[in-house]
């Protein structure tokens, strides 16, 4: 059975805008036509989740991150960051920004072997760009985000 459940894999930050763009592109248009929607982030991108960090302009023409964060966010999308990075970056989760919770154990299985991600292309048509996509093989990870962080 198909989903309609959304999951946007972003891990750069604002050293890239133009990616950091599409991705809430993407984010905002699944999410602004009722589907369930979520954004993980990882790597640099968990700086996006604290209040005030998620500014600035891809491009001319290209609508300001902060609009797309708050469309995004009125939409009712949510986000879940790697713990770990968050961790390894020394953010305070009393920072965040409204609707991200952290992920339990991003990458590990309560079984204790590792979690399988493997990145694949997919062709958002209203974006008329390629974004990064993660297929989660552990069914732990893939139940948090596509039960607990996705759905309402």
């Amino acid at each position: 059975m198909a989903s309609n459940k959304a999951v946007i894999s972003l891990t750069t930050g604002l050293e890239d805008t133009e990616r950091v763009t599409i991705a809430f592109l993407v984010a905002v248009g699944a999410a602004e036509s009722g589907r369930p929607t979520l954004m993980f982030l990882a790597k640099e991108a968990v700086r996006l989740a604290v209040e005030g960090v998620a500014i600035g302009t891809a491009c001319a023409g290209c609508p300001p991150i902060s609009e797309l964060l708050s469309r995004y966010q009125a939409a009712g999308g949510g986000f879940l960051v790697c713990p770990i990075c968050v961790n390894a970056k020394g953010l305070q989760a009393s920072a965040l920004i409204d609707g991200v919770r952290p992920s339990e154990e991003p990458f590990r299985c309560g079984n204790g072997s590792a979690t399988t991600v493997q990145p694949r292309p997919a062709t958002d048509l209203r974006a008329m760009e390629t974004v990064e996509t993660t297929e989660i093989a552990c069914p732990a990870l893939r139940s948090e985000i596509c039960s607990g962080g996705a759905a309402a």
